[in-house]
Parts: structure tokens; C-alpha cells; sequence
């Protein structure tokens, strides 16, 4: 039987957890160490967003955290890692309440060279799919800056409905997205 935090394997790619350890090397700029835990290759680029490395690593703060954590994007016939998807916190957080019950929210993002390839809608449906099966969740929020049109394309393919606008204090205006997986995956 598959655990929670076993990789999730879809026809072309592999979605790999990532530990507090291996989201540390990337905070620490250790392209060594967090390829030889992630046995896959890695870009600079996703060095890159130090800001998502060290909000992933404070959700370690949290015991219960690791199988929410951001899962590396590895492409299989590659072994290389092309972006991640993850989900912000555990399902139900006090913040999304105002938007929808049993909810988490999901981020994503794709290096340069291969975005525009479904890549992040690939990973999208099978870290949702995965959030359905192993632990009942079937609301989904997504943020998404109205000026990133092709993330835009990907939560309106996935049936997201916009429900409201918030002004992130790093990011600046999101669109804020809710889907329930029930409705539409």
C-alpha cells in the first residue's frame, strides 16, 4: 500500500517530497546536497525564490507538515527536476476558512526552459488527486498574480472559479481561485 509520502509517479513525471533537510540545502545554496537527496539533477534556477524555500522550511514547525510539503517536479525520462508543486499548509487552515472547509491551497512553478508543456497541470491534478485519496480534502485554492496569464490558463483549465482579490505583502494583488474536486477533476 502507497504512504502518503511515497513520490506520486504520473506518465511523465515524478513529484518527490522534499524533507526539511533537502528544502535546507536549497536555502543554503547546496546544489551537492540537495541533488544527492533528491536523487535527481537540479538547475540553478530553482535555486532561485529564496522566499519559497524559507516559507516551506518554516511549515516544518509544524510535526504533522511533511506529507503537505513541496514535492520537486523530477521529469522522468530526464531525471531532472523542473519545478515544484506544493500545498501552502495542512488542509482546514485558519486563513482559508473565509473561503471554503477541509480546503488547502496549492502552488506550482515550472523553470524557463519548460514551461507552456502541461507540466504544472499534470503535477496540479496529481497533487489534488493525491489530496482526495489519502486525506478527504476537496477544496482547492489557488493565488494567482493577475498579470501570470499562462497560471491563470492552468487553475480556469482545472474548473478554479475566482472568488476574491487579496494584496499580498510580498507577491502584491492575487486573484484568489476555489475549486472543489468533486465539481470539476
Amino acid at each position: 500500500m502507497q504512504k502518503p509520502t511515497d513520490d506520486i509517479i504520473t506518465p511523465r513525471l515524478i513529484l518527490r517530497l522534499m524533507n526539511k533537510e533537502m528544502i535546507s540545502n536549497f536555502l543554503e545554496n547546496d546544489l551537492e546536497g540537495a541533488t544527492l537527496l533528491l536523487e535527481a539533477k537540479i538547475t540553478v534556477e530553482m535555486f532561485a525564490h529564496s522566499g519559497s524555500w524559507q516559507y516551506g522550511s518554516k511549515q516544518f514547525e509544524d510535526s504533522d507538515y511533511l506529507p503537505w510539503s513541496a514535492r520537486a517536479i523530477i521529469l522522468a525520462d530526464e531525471n531532472k527536476m523542473i519545478g515544484l508543486v506544493r500545498f501552502h499548509s495542512k488542509p482546514n487552515p485558519e486563513y482559508l476558512k473565509e473561503y471554503a472547509t477541509n480546503a488547502v491551497e496549492l502552488g506550482y512553478r515550472i523553470i524557463k526552459d519548460y514551461r507552456k508543456s502541461g507540466y504544472a497541470t499534470e503535477a496540479a491534478i496529481a497533487v489534488i488527486n493525491w489530496a482526495n485519496i489519502n486525506f478527504g480534502v476537496e477544496n482547492f485554492i489557488a493565488s494567482v498574480s493577475p498579470e501570470n496569464k499562462d497560471s491563470l490558463k492552468l487553475v480556469s483549465s482545472l474548473g478554479f472559479k475566482k472568488i476574491s482579490e487579496v494584496m499580498d505583502d510580498i507577491d502584491g494583488l492575487e486573484y484568489v481561485f476555489l475549486t472543489n474536486i468533486n465539481d470539476h477533476l
